[in-house]
């Protein structure tokens, strides 16, 4: 019993059913499956053809989710070694050359991933999902992960989503994004922001 490894899966699309591990619930904080179904049916068919960005990255699943869904392709970033490994395990057994990981900080990787793929002809979906438990040096982290979207610059970001504990009052604008859309499931909610 042990030993069990957590696991999740895939909820729709070409790889539905699909397992996917999930990091120790220590580290992480798998997205709930009525949360990943709520998300994707807010999108619909707006996820074919994207480019996905998933910061706090995890097992993957919401970017596997998105692949699975006919998203061109996704960028992953975890801080986390062992979260991390998952993470490739996952890509790996999904579709790996429609997935580009990286080991980092979010805070970091996230802009340069997004500064990247400015005059990109693809439209970006960003998908923000801090972590909920405040660890130590993690006290400012909804603070620094709403920086980010303030500074973003790009004319392609098609749609951008936080994953967030239900309490935090989260800004009706952010740089250029609106805040257009709340939708809560007990402890955390989502909050769909999109260029003005």
């Amino acid at each position: 019993m042990k030993n069990q490894k957590l696991t999740t899966q895939i909820i729709a699309g070409k790889y539905k059913g699909k397992k996917l591990e999930l990091p120790s619930l220590d580290v992480t904080r798998s997205s709930k499956a009525r949360l990943k179904e709520s998300f994707f049916n807010v999108l619909q068919f707006d996820i074919i053809d994207k480019v996905f960005i998933e910061a706090f990255a995890g097992s993957g699943s919401i970017g596997l989710e998105a692949i699975s869904r006919d998203a061109k392709r996704a960028y992953f970033v975890e801080i986390d070694k062992n979260s991390y490994n998952i993470l490739v395990q996952n890509c790996k057994a999904i579709e790996p050359n429609k997935c580009q990981t990286m080991l980092g900080n979010t805070f970091v990787q996230l802009p340069s991933i997004i500064s990247s793929l400015k005059n990109s002809e693809d439209e970006l979906v960003v998908y923000i999902d801090p972590p909920f438990d405040y660890r130590e040096g993690m006290e400012d982290i909804y603070e620094k992960s709403f920086d980010v979207v303030r500074e973003i610059e790009n004319d392609n970001v098609f749609l951008i989503c936080f994953e967030h504990v239900s309490s935090i009052e989260v800004p009706e604008t952010l740089g250029k994004f609106t805040l257009f859309k709340q939708k809560k499931f007990g402890k955390s909610t989502l909050s769909y922001f999109q260029a003005q």
